[in-house]
């Protein structure tokens, strides 16, 4: 009995070491899901997924494959250093209207399951996507105006023969200005 014991006790610990990992253990994806919006029949666009290792060994994207044919993908084929990142990218073909949902498979040394991530947007008819970007321009960008630099307050301490004081003052100095000035006031007694 102590002998059977024994054995599935060491089965047991050996399966645990030899144990993979999953591939939210080693990977984070930024986003597991991209929505590319609307795209001009026949005009494919790439995206591309950002993964980090957060694991504390190299990660190793061993495949990365689309599930349909009219999807094209690459991804980084060196090993990623622990806390940094690497890409998967993926171009769907665009040549069918409508809309799309197309599914990426993504397999980590290491790791025992396959990660998917997924592309998705809506294809439209030249005519009809040149007609929905004169509805819907792209936001232009607001520049900041510069903002101006603020008062500077100096303090100085003063020593007085009847009382102790301190004295403040304050003046405006410009971040350009290389001068300074030092304030004083004589208190009398």
């Amino acid at each position: 009995m102590k002998k059977l014991f024994l054995s599935l006790t060491a089965l047991v610990f050996a399966t645990a070491m030899f144990a993979q990992k999953k591939a939210d253990e080693v990977a984070k994806f930024a986003t597991e899901t991209i929505d590319q919006g609307k795209l001009k029949q026949n005009n494919p666009e790439e995206v591309k997924f950002i993964v980090t290792n957060i694991s504390k060994e190299p990660l190793i994207i061993e495949q990365a494959n689309p599930t349909c044919g009219c999807t094209i993908g690459d991804y980084t084929k060196t090993p990623i250093a622990p806390g940094a990142t690497g890409f998967v990218s993926a171009k769907f073909n665009a040549a069918s209207l409508g809309h799309f949902e197309k599914h990426l498979t993504v397999k980590f040394a290491g790791a025992d399951d396959i990660k998917n991530i997924v592309i998705s947007g809506d294809v439209l008819a030249a005519e009809e996507y040149d007609k929905w970007k004169m509805e819907n321009p792209a936001p232009a960008l607001v520049k900041a105006a510069p903002v101006a630099p603020a008062a500077k307050v100096v303090t100085t301490a003063v020593p007085v023969k009847a009382k102790s004081a301190t004295v403040k003052s304050v003046k405006a100095k410009p971040a350009t200005s290389a001068k300074t000035a030092t304030a004083s006031k004589s208190v009398k007694s």
